[in-house]
């Protein structure tokens, strides 16, 4: 067996202040640090994704631009590449992560898996060359990114474990749903102390 972390979007504009924040943010940023941390042999891989919009048009459609976003398919303008909102949260140990996913260049994209390293790899193929086969996923938001990327994950065979004290939604509700559905989907959805050392 080798498993992988996936740390989804732990960026700024989707952190408390941020353009997009999630309440619980910071506390899901210093929380992967604390996990990687005290557990630092239990991941043959740690990959983490970044929304990297381009600054220069709508990102087919993701952005609303001068209409008001509906928060569900158009967004304020969010995490364009090479601005402070695009960037890591400061309290995430990003000197743990292996392989960076930059998504939404240009086109919506709410999975890591709709993403490219900077060599135009897919984690679909990291993730073969690698041999994972099990994936925990942590980041934001649980009812957009963290469940399209964990969906994606089991599509993909994986088995995943969604953690989910290193999560933080938009809403209680549609996270709460979000949940369901991945445990439904085959996800093992709980708390990081299932993580071994």
């Amino acid at each position: 067996m080798s498993r992988a972390l996936l740390i989804i979007d732990v960026q700024n504009d989707f952190t408390e202040g941020g353009a997009l924040g999630v309440d619980g943010g910071a506390a899901v940023a210093a929380g992967v640090s604390r996990l990687l941390e005290a557990h630092p042999d239990a991941y043959d891989l740690v990959v983490a994704s970044r929304d990297w919009h381009d600054a220069d048009n709508d990102n087919g459609g993701h952005f609303a631009g001068e209409q008001a976003p509906d928060f569900v398919a158009t967004w304020p303008e969010h995490c364009v590449a090479g601005t402070p909102g695009a960037e890591y949260h400061s309290d995430l140990a990003t000197d743990a992560i292996d392989i960076h996913v930059q998504k939404g260049q240009g086109q919506p994209a709410y999975s890591i898996f709709e993403g490219t390293t900077p060599d135009g790899e897919t984690l679909s193929q990291v993730l073969a060359d690698r041999g994972i086969t099990d994936i925990d996923v942590v980041g934001l938001a649980t009812d957009y990114c963290v469940r399209a990327s964990a969906i994606d994950a089991i599509e993909h065979g994986q088995h995943v474990r969604v953690l989910t004290d290193l999560v933080a939604g938009v809403a209680d509700e549609s996270s709460a749903s979000a949940l369901a559905e991945l445990a439904h989907a085959g996800a093992d959805v709980v708390d990081s102390s299932v993580v071994d050392a």
